[in-house]
């Protein structure tokens, strides 16, 4: 497989909430996204796509001025980019979580010690616990897309992190596999991958999370191959079709014949299979908490006092 990357840059766990934004949810069959990252854990290994975007989102680091004191990865197994956080922040205490309790507990069993050992950074980081500290940076890799709930997992993000600090998050966008819509959509095989937010979406989610000045860009990819066969393995790889309006019925030794021969019509002027791979990225501060408005507000002399002390230049 190879990838080109033509920059184009631009300005499951806990309860729902009783009331949702609808441009907060991404139409997904939670229960078919929970199988496939329990599927993909199970390999032990960072998916390559997820690890080539952690390398990318590191570098977008150096555009922020402030060092963390502490980090806190959100969901590290499956998304990876502990190594470049370690030589981003080094001196920083580096902290995990994962909102869904079964994948933690998928991901806290015995591993291989050689695995383990890479991943964990040599015990470089802790789980979060409800005592850690609030974190002055965030980081989520390629998870969001993964989430039906995407405004209740960024207001998650939102609690855990300092005033004045950052959230970092890369996505998959709706540009994404855009070749593989029309060939099943032409054949009526259903959705092949659900509906992905538009990073504007995402912007606006951010704000109504609680972020403040959310700068969002995005990235295609052309992803290329030699034959279906490593196609089909390497989507395969990146999880399965979590869409809720995908076909539904199990697949057949003739069933994937069509699918390799429907797939030799991607292959382009130079000869290979390609597919636009959409990354999203953003990046929000969280600001100081804003007091709610009623007909009549008082506020103490003391506390107008704190909030300034407590303001931090960004």
């Amino acid at each position: 497989m190879h990838t080109d990357q033509p920059s184009q840059p631009s300005s499951e766990g806990g309860q729902q909430p009783s009331v949702v934004a609808a441009h907060d949810v991404l139409p997904l069959d939670e229960q078919a996204a929970l199988h496939q990252r329990r599927r993909l854990l199970q390999s032990r290994v960072v998916p390559w796509l997820h690890e080539e975007v952690a390398s990318r989102m590191a570098e977008r680091l150096q555009a922020i001025k402030r060092v963390p004191a502490h980090v806190l990865n959100s969901s590290p197994a499956l998304g990876g980019g502990h190594a470049q956080l370690l030589a981003a922040y080094p001196d920083a205490q580096h902290w995990w979580w994962e909102a869904s309790p079964a994948l933690r507990a998928q991901t806290e069993l015995p591993l291989a010690p050689g695995w383990w050992a890479r991943w964990r950074g040599a015990s470089t980081a802790h789980w979060r616990n409800p005592a850690s500290p609030a974190a002055e940076l965030l980081w989520s890799n390629m998870e969001l897309h993964w989430c039906a709930l995407q405004g209740q997992r960024m207001k998650q993000w939102q609690e855990a992190v300092a005033v004045g600090g950052f959230v970092m998050f890369s996505t998959i966008g709706p540009d994404s596999f855009k070749e593989l819509r029309q060939l099943w959509q032409e054949r009526g095989w259903g959705a092949v991958a659900p509906d992905w937010v538009d990073m504007h979406d995402l912007g606006d989610a951010m704000v109504r999370a609680g972020f403040e000045d959310p700068v969002m860009d995005q990235e295609a990819i052309r992803l290329t191959w030699s034959r279906p066969e490593g196609l089909l393995r390497d989507l395969r790889a990146l999880g399965g079709n979590t869409a809720p309006a995908r076909s539904a019925g199990l697949r057949t030794p003739r069933w994937r014949d069509m699918v390799l021969q429907a797939l030799e019509q991607l292959r382009g002027g130079d000869g290979r299979l390609a597919l636009t791979l959409e990354v999203v990225y953003g990046h929000a501060f969280k600001g100081q908490p804003r007091l709610t408005v009623a007909a009549e507000t008082a506020v103490s002399l003391e506390h107008m006092r704190s909030m300034v002390r407590r303001t931090t230049p960004r």
